[in-house]
């Protein structure tokens, strides 16, 4: 399996960068197959780098007994999260730069062995077929992050003001509670918009979140939409590929589901399917041409509002109908 990504990871960049129409700056891609507990570490590592200011703001805070004990708790629940996520994901591409890690261990897009050959076993996936597919997926993603010359920046310095914004403030948990209660009266599911993160965040958060959410989906979207199109000659059953892996995100028990929405899960699963829309919408409306102008300055990135909305955003940019 090694061997096969190495040599269908490189493959994918020539045919993503003839579907997307950009070139990644970056070189050739690479990839690497890790087992559940390498991911698992790698995303630890990627956390550590991401939240560094975060807990160097929040370390004075953290003396008191009580503190230290919730630290752990919190610990021990990105742990069981981060195992369960690990048997479900297929690949990742880590677009963060780890200054302390190896420097042939960055810009390297991550296929998840076990949980790869599962499926192929369980489904009767052909291998070849089944694993240039999940290439093509990832690839796109680090061609979106090293193709679009300010997406990293952008998508990072997002990131930075969220965290930015953090704060354990006992106020949020009224705020929380106010929130749910409006849910209540108005029935809808305050957990909708991105589960627990979204319920405890300040209005500034919120805001950041939004454009996040508009962002990630356009991004997973045209990640499904260039892996079920490039390379068809290569990966004829991509449809078959595709219907299968879109029931398997829905397909979760009760007690899962619930996990799904608290964690924010089940919006980035809506992502993948709010995206394609999108993607469609535009598409109908101007060609590749329409959908290029998102990706040409931050500025033109759709809003979660407008990816729900397709014509407005199409407005706001102002893009002619073909």
């Amino acid at each position: 399996m090694e061997a096969d990504f190495e040599r269908l990871t490189t493959e994918a960049q020539r045919y993503v960068e003839a579907e997307v129409g950009f070139t990644s700056l970056a070189g050739e891609a690479r990839g690497r197959v890790v087992g559940r507990e390498d991911w698992v570490r790698a995303n630890i590592a990627s956390y550590r780098r991401l939240l560094r200011p975060l807990l160097e703001r929040l370390d004075e805070r953290m003396t008191a007994p009580a503190a230290v004990v919730s630290g752990k708790v919190a610990a021990a629940e990105l742990g069981a999260l981060l195992g369960w996520m690990s048997q479900r994901v297929l690949g990742q591409y880590d677009l963060l730069v780890l200054e302390e890690e190896d420097p042939d261990d960055q810009d390297i897009v991550y296929f998840v062995g076990p949980n790869i050959l599962g499926l192929e076993k369980r489904h009767g996936f052909p291998p070849e077929q089944f694993r240039m597919w999940v290439a093509l997926h990832e690839v796109t993603h680090r061609t979106q992050f090293t193709g679009v010359p300010w997406l990293r920046e952008h998508f990072l310095g997002l990131v930075s003001s969220l965290l930015d914004e953090a704060d354990p403030d006992p106020a949020r948990l009224f705020t929380a509670f106010g929130r749910v209660a409006e849910g209540i009266r108005t029935r809808t599911n305050p957990l909708d918009d991105g589960g627990l993160s979204a319920l405890f965040a300040s209005g500034a958060q919120r805001e950041v979140m939004d454009r996040m959410g508009g962002l990630m989906s356009l991004l997973e979207g045209h990640g499904d939409v260039t892996m079920d199109r490039a390379a068809l000659e290569r990966v004829p059953q991509a449809e078959r590929f595709a219907r299968v892996l879109r029931a398997r995100r829905r397909d979760m028990g009760l007690a899962t589901r619930l996990l799904s929405r608290l964690i924010g899960l089940e919006a980035k699963l809506n992502q993948y399917e709010q995206g394609e829309a999108f993607i469609a919408a535009v598409e109908d409306a101007g060609g590749t041409p329409a959908l290029n102008r998102a990706f040409e300055e931050p500025a033109n990135l759709p809003t979660r509002a407008e990816i729900l909305d397709p014509s407005a955003w199409l407005a706001r940019v102002a893009v002619d109908a073909a």
